[in-house]
């Protein structure tokens, strides 16, 4: 059963064909970091207009690149929420139109269980290898999520961010430190090799399993002001380089550390068998190999073109929905706030 993949809840319009939830046969995503990197972040109304200009050449191109037609293709999985209104729009009228138009049925993903799915296509079945109940982090520009996977549609909410989700908050110390945008793998570049002279805070949030990052970026920006990184222009060009790799360094261990310890706690308190990441900010070198190195359980952590919003994860989880029964009608709306577990 081929699936047609579309997503389009940030800047990236991205579409995919997957074979039964598993085989990859085309995975386009055309970015905008270059747009909105001017503009230091997301710009919604500016995204929702690429999007209407980059869709059907980009579906387009994945049928061709899986060397297909439309009409061989079975069904279309769509993200309907959460993310930016004006983008999810975009995405789900073109899945609409393809689903009416072919007469093939119509699936919509929640982009967060879309993340999940992604480990299907990059590992053995993760329902039997390492099997169900897996503990899942979704960590992204716009979420902090640690839920229970304990089978397919069934998920138990952990906890979440009270505040910045981890993407935003790297994004938020990039700007701090003065380097570009998306701030994830700005810092992780910065901080590549450098052990940090100096910690930074850790919001553990004791008792519960909720995340905080106001709190270490607030504390970087204080310390980048007694260092003089932040607003610049008082140290010469070699010192200022090497203030902002040790802070870049000190932030980067500080959030892994707290998404870490709180994934590998949940994983042991609710007896998992595996432990699975999605999400942009998991494609982070160091969180992958700090959990992977720590879990005593299995990690599936997907590569990292499938860590960011893609339109083959949106694909993977619609078989599964198909699976169940799980069709959408055409009175299906957007959802930007739309939650998981």
């Amino acid at each position: 059963m081929k699936i047609l993949g579309i997503e389009t809840s940030c800047d990236e319009t991205a579409v995919a064909v997957v074979e039964d939830g598993r085989y990859l046969h085309s995975n386009v995503i055309a970015s905008q970091i270059d747009i909105h990197r001017r503009y230091g972040g997301v710009v919604p109304e500016v995204a929702s207009r690429q999007h209407v200009l980059q869709m059907m050449p980009v579906v387009t191109e994945s049928l061709d690149q899986a060397g297909m037609k439309l009409k061989e293709i079975d069904g279309v999985a769509v993200t309907y929420g959460p993310g930016l209104a004006g983008a999810l729009i975009v995405g789900l009228n073109t899945a609409k139109a393809i689903a009416m138009s072919m007469e093939i049925p119509l699936i919509g993903v929640n982009h967060l269980e879309g993340h999940l799915y992604a480990a299907w296509l990059d590992s053995d079945m993760p329902e039997t290898s390492p099997g169900f109940p897996m503990v899942c982090l979704i960590a992204s520009g716009g979420h902090t999520d640690l839920l229970v996977m304990a089978n397919h549609g069934r998920y138990t909410l952990l906890g979440r961010t009270r505040d910045d989700a981890a993407g935003e908050a790297f994004d938020k110390a990039a700007r701090i430190l003065g380097l570009g945008f998306p701030g994830g793998p700005e810092i992780q570049k910065t901080a590549e090799g450098v052990s940090a002279s100096l910690t930074l805070p850790r919001a553990m949030l004791r008792g519960t399993y909720d995340f905080s990052f106001s709190g270490v970026k607030t504390a970087l920006l204080h310390t980048a002001q007694r260092s003089k990184v932040y607003p610049g222009g008082e140290l010469d060009e070699m010192l200022m380089t090497e203030r902002v790799k040790d802070l870049s360094a000190a932030f980067q261990d500080s959030v892994v550390d707290v998404m870490v310890s709180k994934t590998i706690q949940a994983a042991v308190e609710y007896d998992a068998r595996g432990i699975l990441l999605g999400g942009g900010v998991t494609a982070n070198a160091m969180l992958r190999s700090v959990i992977s190195a720590k879990s005593p359980v299995p990690v599936l952590i997907p590569a990292p073109i499938l860590c960011t919003d893609n339109g083959a994860m949106v694909a993977a989880c619609g078989y599964f929905h198909l699976g169940r029964g799980l069709v959408s009608t055409q009175a299906i709306d957007v959802d930007p706030g739309l939650s998981l577990g």
